[in-house]
């Protein structure tokens, strides 16, 4: 037997959304799905080897709350040369 707690507990309004918007796709309706933030491409292989290379090389701990200071000085950088 459940508690009532868990009982309670209503179902992700997020993943309904979600659902509703791949339904509707599947009808042939345009759809942008701004609900569960999953990419509706495969992951690029760069992307894959760069996640492994980090696992690899055991980067697997939490990064701090305001970004790896190494990726926000390089987006700094692109971001200075793209918009001076």
């Amino acid at each position: 037997m459940l508690s009532r707690r868990v009982l309670g507990i209503e179902p992700s309004a997020t993943l309904a959304i979600n659902a509703k918007a791949k339904e509707m796709k599947k009808m042939g309706v345009k759809v942008v799905n701004l609900s569960a933030g999953e990419p509706d491409f495969p992951t690029p292989e760069n992307v894959k080897k760069a996640a492994m290379k980090a696992i690899e090389e055991n980067f697997t701990r939490y990064t701090p709350a305001s970004g790896i200071p190494e990726l926000k000085a390089e987006i700094a950088r692109k971001l200075r040369k793209i918009n001076h």
